[in-house]
């Protein structure tokens, strides 16, 4: 038990190993090479000491071969950890990197029940910015077919896609049928992000692209159906309710709403991702947290929806809750 317990406290070292290569994008600085450490030193714009002993850790979990002294980026790993390309997760990478730069500092969350303030990595605040929402992509692009294949069908002509990203689940949905069109609402620095997307979808004459801040703005209305992917665990529940209530709002008449989040049991330790995902949103948010189906029921009801139904359960984040607009 002894062990275990020490294992878990140290389970953070290798984790930002790889953050900070993600961060530096090292592994984009190789790229197909073999280098040295000062020639990597120089194109991160690194120490030569800090950069040895970080390329040598690499090595040791074999992210990295080590021949001599020269270091090389195994073919296999190259498209996963180098920006751009179908295959690369390095978004996420980097997304989580900013996750622990928060986790770190949990207890102060826990005694203020605030999270820290915010420290940017070394690319930057808007870097990081443009990392989350391809992150977004990066875990939802090969789920969104088939989630949304599953749970078909759900009929609609005009799809709200909220906090849509960079259209990841616009594209989706837009697949199930060739006449419905979509209007994709987000934050103005992720729209241009949208729009090339689509662009390259094809996509972008059926999707409407609309800038706003759903905490402050209305929603477009005219949709007959509204999904809410990975938003609900940013807000409170009255934070909820009044998205809810905008979202009841802009639906035509007969409109449904789609909520695809964590579902906790009534235990609030199972699924214990979700649990683990509260953390996340108790360091990163002032009111987040991941909720019971019935307290979204509760809160849809609350907004003017009726029908509320689980229609997919799940271990993770594809849970998904259902309402309509009567």
């Amino acid at each position: 038990m002894t062990d275990d317990i020490l294992k878990l406290a140290r389970a953070y070292q290798e984790a930002c190993v790889l953050a900070a290569a993600a961060d530096l994008e090292l592994f984009e600085a190789i790229g197909a090479e073999e280098l040295d450490a000062a020639e990597v030193a120089t194109r991160i714009r690194g120490d030569v000491r800090g950069t040895t002993i970080l390329l040598d850790a690499l090595a040791a979990l074999e992210l990295l071969t080590k021949h001599e002294d020269r270091y090389a980026a195994p073919p296999p790993l190259q498209p996963l950890l180098r920006p751009g390309g179908s295959e690369s997760v390095l978004a996420m990478v980097q997304h989580q990197a900013n996750c622990m730069r928060r986790w770190s500092r949990l207890a102060q969350a826990v005694r203020e029940g605030q999270p820290p303030e915010r420290t940017p990595s070394v690319r930057g605040e808007e870097q990081d910015k443009a990392s989350f929402i391809e992150a977004m992509d990066v875990i939802n692009r090969d789920a969104a077919a088939w989630l949304v294949d599953e749970i078909a069908p759900v009929p609609f002509t005009h799809l709200l896609d909220v906090g849509g990203g960079s259209g990841t689940w616009t594209i989706a949905w837009l697949a199930k049928d060739p006449e419905a069109r979509a209007t994709l609402f987000d934050l103005p620095h992720v729209i241009p992000l949208a729009e090339a997307r689509l662009r390259d979808a094809g996509l972008l004459d059926r999707v409407t692209l609309a800038a706003g801040d759903f905490d402050t703005d209305a929603l477009p209305t005219g949709a007959d159906l509204a999904w809410v992917s990975a938003i609900v665990h940013q807000n409170s529940r009255a934070e909820n309710r009044t998205l809810f209530e905008k979202l009841h709002a802009a639906l035509v008449p007969g409109g449904r709403i789609l909520i695809r989040d964590i579902v906790m049991d009534a235990s609030r330790t199972k699924p214990r991702g979700g649990a683990l995902f509260a953390v996340n949103m108790l360091a990163a948010t002032p009111g987040g947290g991941t909720f019971t189906f019935a307290e979204l029921a509760e809160d849809l009801l609350a907004a003017g929806f009726t029908e509320a139904k689980q229609l997919r359960e799940d271990e993770w984040m594809h849970a998904v809750v259902a309402a309509r607009r009567a």
